[in-house]
């Protein structure tokens, strides 16, 4: 649904960009604004820094760590219409923020996107409560790399002149220094905006693709300090923490706290004296307290501190807006008790020393080590980082006061952080990854880190051992800090006795059991001392099965950690109440790996690490990286049709783990299929629609979206074949049983025609809301390659336009005005429906959709920020809802339509075996604003009360009933496709239509 305004067009550009997981199309040639530069020719390499970005986002556990949200409090008058214009000058000027990520041949690319138009600024209405949250929900939402996303907006408006300003960067785009250039120019865009001048900046500022080049083509001079760096850190390794019981460092999302703990105004300058003395910065004698305090807290003495280092240097870098930073790691001996003044030296030298390679990029650092680099864990060398924190940036608008706003991302780029705050009122700052410290512990350490400081401050001669003492809380020592050596060489204590007359499995067995949320184990020990575990989980819910096994490497021996864990439902067992061995799932034959995936995964290894591997062998240990474990997931992903990340890979490690969770997976996906298939066949029962499985293949577009998603669930359920359209980076949130993707997007018409030639059936499910020139394109493109089997079109209400009478027929004439999403979805109907039946083509279908409902994160942005979020945002903050009373200007109602996700699944689906030949609606029901404001205030536990005005807001001016009778039966709601268990759903979350 739509109205023929620039609001709903900018709220359809919002839902674009909210959508976590979308596959948008690359931007055709537009005309740039007269500050835009020319781009550089093709494509360009990725800069190490941002290579690192792109390889954690690939392997999937980036989360939110790598966002970088930038808020100020504004008070006074804020020209919205200005800033948005500034923000669009901005990324005009610069091509990082409109840069597009991509992959080609196995290497990653950027690739410069068109100038947009305009960069939409959301405004939402906040009071101070609600806003923190609103903050933290827009800092953490993700980003689409490969769609050329960089940049995220948001006002919240607390009154006429009281604003927050959220700018939310990838830290692939941007690093500190470029705050600054984005802070200062950004005040000059918005100064001449307001004034109807043009900015004092220079026209032509450095782009970051140049550096890359430049970085790229010097890279053969990185050999000789990558030398030294290898010979100067190998043997080190990860700092232990006494990361929480029962979890392991290896975690996909790094939930974040921190503690900061007040200093006396005099420990800064103390310090910055103290460093005077010994030829050495504050942020030196910082850093040595970082290493006194974290020698306090693991009693180790051989450490390692990652810090950041800038390749910013000399005047054609000053403007450049990029990710130019490297992570250097900083080790040092803490042995012999030296004075404290002693260790500041030790750690003034080794920062030197790191700092005279600080061209040498960390990734490349960490393949020379190889699996000397990994604790027993899998986690990298540099866990620990200390930084000197000064003045935060704030944006400086003329006419305002401003005030930097903290925004929590809650993801920890690090397990543990050192911050002292050197600037306003002096802090000492401990920032922690929880699966890294309990909260308890973090405390103890922030308190410790902070008293440390104070002491070194009065007295820079006190031995380590004199410092004040930082002991875990509840712990008698670190969890690996004592016992049997672990596969790094260090010691590991077991958390079962390790005695030469205990076998191993039982070793491991009891391992297992010690775990918190393991209710029951057994391991088997098969004919040349392999072992396999199998662990049943509380509630069925905890640490996956390569978690699991991190757990054990960290407790066990190497001889005792078994090659793989199997998670079951249930242990089998006999009628005496033994466990039944002989039906466990999945054991290979001892001493070598057999069947295909077994083939499948031993090929990946030999053709991208150049060795053929034994079934045990570490992937660290063969060569393996970051990239080679993004590229051997990518392939076995694409030949064994089944789900797997780069983070699988760095988390198995082995090809007979790696094969033992890829056969789990495929076990659960035929369980889950069989599921599937019972319950399509529950439906066919209840509602009568015929699910003959059709012997072609249907090509899906749009199948990581919130409607694509279902529509390939509901196939996968008929058991039909399908092609999903796809590109290389999102291949992997389509992929599965069934499903073979293919490359391409909206804007490739090439790929399009090649796709629907291949297929026998076309679901067009893709859209980009905002381009209907590209949706028409793509479209035409579709036809032509268009020559057998059905073809169905997911179409919207919007193509009615303005109907005169509230109850709209179905099919009936569209009238103006129609919104330029309205009117590209018609246009798209009309060359369909005229090409359908001719040249071979088969029936064509145009089923026109409302606003759709379902637990999926695209549909819960719509729900949050389209037309309906003007209610949800009231109910969420708690104010007052204003309603449009029934009968205002003449028209009797006021609300929407809606469809169940997976109503209008079966309904698409079901136009396979029976084309409607022409247009259909998808309508599962209709509610008024009344209803709607009802059930969220119930649902969010809102205290704001519904006001009816004779106001009615451009987006509530919705008053239109549509029939929908030719799809009835498939519409036809199954349980739980009620209005308000679905509502319920979609603002509750957690259910497993997430992972959509």
């Amino acid at each position: 649904m739509a109205t023929d305004t620039s609001a709903d067009r900018g709220r359809q550009e919002e839902l674009l960009r909210r959508a976590r997981a979308r596959a948008s199309a690359r931007t055709t040639p537009a005309a740039a604004p007269a500050t835009t530069t020319a781009p550089a020719s093709g494509p360009a390499p990725l800069s190490h820094a941002q290579r690192r970005m792109w390889l954690m986002d690939r392997l999937g556990h980036a989360g939110a760590s790598y966002s970088v949200p930038f808020a100020t409090r504004l008070r006074g008058p804020l020209d919205l219409t200005a800033l948005t214009t500034a923000l669009t000058r901005l990324v005009g000027r610069h091509e990082i923020l409109r840069t597009r990520y991509g992959q080609r041949d196995g290497e990653p690319y950027q690739e410069t996107m068109d100038a947009p138009a305009t960069v939409t600024v959301p405004v939402v209405d906040a009071d101070e409560p609600s806003a923190a949250a609103l903050l933290t929900d827009e800092a953490r939402r993700a980003f689409d790399l490969s769609a050329g996303e960089a940049l995220h907006a948001l006002v919240l408006r607390h009154g006429e002149q009281d604003h927050t300003v959220l700018l939310t960067f990838h830290h692939i785009a941007i690093d500190g220094g470029s705050l600054d250039t984005v802070t200062r120019e950004l005040t000059a865009l918005y100064t001449a905006a307001v004034q109807g001048t043009e900015p004092a900046l220079p026209a032509a500022p450095p782009q970051y693709a140049d550096f890359a080049r430049r970085e790229h083509e010097g890279a053969g001079r990185t050999e000789a300090g990558l030398r030294h760096r290898e010979a100067r850190l190998t043997g080190a390794t990860a700092p232990r923490l006494p990361h929480p019981e029962g979890t392991t460092a290896v975690t996909g999302s790094k939930p974040a706290g921190t503690h900061t703990v007040a200093l006396a105004e005099r420990v800064p300058e103390a310090l910055r004296a103290l460093g005077g003395e010994h030829r050495a910065t504050v942020f030196t004698v910082a850093l040595a307290a970082s290493f006194a305090a974290l020698h306090r807290l693991t009693g180790d003495e051989d450490l390692v501190i990652g810090v950041a280092s800038t390749h910013r240097q000399g005047a054609a870098m000053r403007d450049l807006v990029g990710l130019c930073v490297n992570t250097l790691p900083v080790r040092v001996n803490l042995t012999g008790d030296p004075a404290f003044t002693t260790l500041v030296e030790r750690v003034r030298d080794a920062l030197l020393e790191a700092q005279r390679c600080r061209h040498v990029p960390f990734d490349l650092i960490l393949e020379r080590l190889g699996a000397a680099a990994r604790g027993t864990d899998g986690t990298a060398l540099v866990r620990v980082t200390a930084d000197v924190l000064g003045e935060p940036a704030t944006l400086q608008l003329p006419g305002t006061v401003s005030e930097y706003v903290e925004v929590g991302a809650e993801d920890a780029k690090f397990d543990l952080t050192f911050g002292l705050v050197d600037a306003g009122d002096p802090a000492a700052v401990v920032q922690y990854a929880r699966t890294a410290l309990d909260d308890a512990t973090a405390a103890v350490l922030g308190a410790g880190y902070a008293a440390l400081l104070e002491a070194v401050a009065v007295e820079p001669g006190l031995r380590l051992s004199q410092l004040p003492d930082i002991a875990p809380v509840g712990h008698d020592g670190l969890s690996d800090r004592s016992g049997q050596d672990g596969e790094d060489g260090r010691e590991v204590r077991s958390a079962t006795p390790d005695h030469d007359n205990t076998p191993a499995g039982q070793r491991a067995e009891a391992a297992l059991l010690s775990h918190p949320r393991v209710v029951d184990a057994t391991v088997s020990e098969l004919p040349g001392g392999l072992l396999l575990a199998y662990a049943v989980l509380r509630d069925s819910v905890g640490p996956t099965p390569y978690e699991l096994r991190a757990h054990l490497r960290t407790v066990l021996a190497p001889g005792a950690v078994p090659a793989a864990v199997t998670l079951l439902d249930a242990m089998p067992r006999r009628a005496d109440g033994a466990i039944d061995k002989d039906r466990l799932p999945g054991l290979p034959a001892p001493s070598a790996l057999n069947g295909p995936r077994a083939e499948t995964v031993t090929e990946g290894f030999t053709a991208l690490l150049g060795r053929t591997p034994a079934p045990d062998d570490d992937f660290f240990d063969l060569g393996g990286h970051s990239l080679v474990a993004v590229q051997l997931a990518e392939r076995l992903r694409s030949a064994l049709r089944l789900p797997l990340t780069g983070l699988d890979v760095l988390q198995a490690r082995t090809p007979r783990a790696l094969t033992t969770l890829l056969d789990t997976r495929a076990h659960e996906q035929a369980a889950k299929s069989a599921r599937l298939h019972e319950q399509a066949a529950k439906s066919s029962r209840v509602s009568g629609t015929r699910r003959t499985t059709r012997p072609g293949t249907v090509l899906v577009t749009g199948g990581t979206g919130g409607v694509g998603a279902f529509v390939l669930r509901e196939l996968a359920a008929q058991g039909r074949p399908v092609l999903a359209l796809a590109r290389p980076e999102s291949a992997h949130l389509v992929a599965g049983d069934g499903v073979e993707v293919v490359e391409g997007d909206l804007a490739d018409p090439a790929a399009l025609r090649e796709a629907v030639a291949g297929a026998d059936a076309v679901i067009h499910a893709a859209c980009t809301f905002t381009r209907p020139e590209v949706d028409l394109a793509a479209m035409e493109a579709m036809i032509e390659g268009w020559r057998r089997g059905p073809f169905v079109f997911v179409s919207s209400v919007d193509a009615y336009g303005h109907p005169a009478d509230h109850r709209v027929t179905e099919a009936s004439a569209s009238q103006e005005p129609l919104s330029a999403y309205g009117r590209g979805k018609l246009d798209c109907e009309a060359l369909l429906l005229r090409a359908a039946g001719t040249e071979g083509r088969g029936g064509a279908s145009a089923v026109r959709s409302p606003i759709v409902w379902g637990a999926h994160d695209r549909l819960r942005d719509q729900l949050r920020w389209g037309s309906t979020g003007l209610l949800y945002q009231a109910a969420h903050a708690g104010r007052p809802i204003e309603l449009p009373r029934p009968g205002t200007a003449g028209h009797p109602w006021y609300g929407a339509a809606w469809v169940h996700a997976a109503a209008l699944a079966r309904a698409v689906t079901s136009c396979l075996d029976a084309p409607v030949h022409g247009v259909a609606n998808a309508v599962s029901g209709h509610v008024s604003w009344q209803e709607l404001a009802s059930d969220l205030t119930t649902l969010l536990g809102s205290a704001s009360t519904a006001q009816e005005t004779d106001r009615v807001h451009q987006d509530l001016d919705h008053r239109w009933h549509y029939d929908s009778h030719r799809l009835s039966v498939p519409l036809r709601a199954q349980p739980g496709e009620d209005r308000y268990s679905v509502l319920a759903a979609m603002i509750k979350g957690g259910t497993e239509d997430d992972a959509s």
